[in-house]
């Protein structure tokens, strides 16, 4: 039984690997009141990336299960889920049974899960393996992050847009901190207006005048769309909150889900959701983890479906690694390396993609990775975000497009 093992929550994380620099130094919070500003503005042809981290290192042998695999059910006596209980992929693999609506999405196609997904060699320290997902560097993972690079790589040379990236989480992850621009930061929670009188009085300087120079009337327009903004943000909120208990998740995937369809041009967002370090009761707490998974992002991609702006993203659904084989003594898992990374949206070619990793050739105990991330964000880069990859990836080769439509 391991005792040293520190927890990593994604507060942790990004507080021990704060990024530096000019480009961090001028990013910021957003305010309501630029986000209203432009709404409407986001380009119809324009794809959207919603990228959701899972902080600590989900376990993907018991997400993505090989249940019918002897060396799987020997390896973890107590964690192993039997096949009857995982709800069936074909080809002898199950989702964990938290995952339903996921499941249902796999089902109709709008949900792509590639396996065995890593990089070279693979380091099991929390803080160093993410800050490789995050720069896409896995030898010297001190630089830009990726998406920061595209945001250096497709800036006009003008004043830094702050609206271009958000990220749901109070500190800016490093994928969003590029050399010269970077991200912004927007809080995940309903939007409040004044009520009573004073709302009404607001709610009157949105009405639009014939006589009003383009100044009055951009006034007016920012005002109309701020009210806008509160009744699809914060009334899925409020709706959400009387439905089911929201988890943070949820929270900022609401919140997502409103400023696309609010048309807000930023091209990427940044969600997360942490605690995944499972190095004892992992069957409980990962259940308990990947049920909020489900629930908040089963009836996101479902809601965005529904509408034009939402029919331009893709979310990404990956941890820093995944876990070892064996169980250890205290009903967890320890570091890993290769783990399953989701891709969801109408965007997405649906279906399990990958080679399924063996649990006998292994890697000092370790799963061997046969897809390399960064063909996933090559991919992504250049066919969700029509950015040139070379500028995204520094040059790597690989591609994934069989998971995009």
């Amino acid at each position: 039984m391991r005792t040293d093992v520190p927890i990593l929550t994604r507060r942790r994380f990004l507080a021990a690997t704060a990024v530096t620099g000019a480009a961090a130094i001028g990013a910021a919070a957003i305010g309501w009141e630029e986000i209203a500003g432009s709404a409407g503005d986001l380009d119809p042809d324009a794809g959207v990336l919603v990228v959701v981290t899972l902080y600590g290192g989900n376990d993907g042998l018991n997400t993505v299960v090989p249940a019918g695999d002897d060396v799987y059910q020997r390896s973890r006596p107590e964690l192993a889920y039997s096949p009857d209980e995982v709800l069936d992929l074909g080809d002898g693999l199950g989702f964990n049974p938290a995952l339903k609506g996921l499941k249902g999405l796999h089902d109709d196609g709008s949900l792509a899960t590639v396996q065995g997904v890593g990089y070279p060699q693979p380091d099991h320290s929390h803080f160093r393996s993410m800050a490789i997902w995050q720069t896409a560097n896995p030898t010297s993972p001190n630089g830009s992050g990726w998406l920061g690079r595209w945001l250096d790589a497709t800036s006009d040379g003008s004043a830094a847009d702050p609206l271009r990236a958000l990220s749901t989480d109070p500190v800016l992850p490093p994928l969003l901190v590029g050399d010269h621009h970077a991200g912004s930061t927007i809080a995940a929670g309903a939007l409040d207006l004044p009520k009573g009188p004073v709302g009404t009085a607001i709610a009157a300087l949105a009405a639009p005048d014939p006589d009003d120079d383009p100044w009055r009337a951009r006034t007016a327009a920012s005002i109309g769309h701020l009210a806008t903004l509160r009744r699809t943000s914060s009334g899925a909120l409020q709706k959400a909150s009387k439905d089911k208990p929201s988890s943070d998740l949820d929270r900022q995937l609401e919140l997502i889900a409103a400023l696309v369809e609010a048309r807000v041009p930023t091209r990427v967002y940044s969600a997360s959701l942490g605690g995944f370090d499972t190095h004892a009761d992992e069957r409980e707490t990962q259940e308990r983890l990947l049920g909020q998974l489900d629930a908040a992002l089963t009836p996101f991609v479902r809601r965005l479906a529904a509408t034009d702006p939402g029919r331009q993203v893709v979310v990404m659904v990956h941890s820093e690694f995944g876990r070892r084989v064996k169980a250890n003594g205290s009903d967890g898992t320890d570091h890993g390396t290769a783990g399953p990374v989701l891709l969801a949206g109408a965007p997405v070619t649906g279906g399990l993609t990958g080679r399924t990793p063996s649990l006998t050739d292994l890697d000092a105990g370790d799963l061997r990775s046969h897809v390399d991330f960064r063909d996933l964000y090559a991919t992504l880069a250049e066919n969700v975000l029509g950015a040139d990859p070379d500028q995204i990836v520094g040059g790597h080769s690989g591609r994934l497009d069989s998971v995009l439509a």
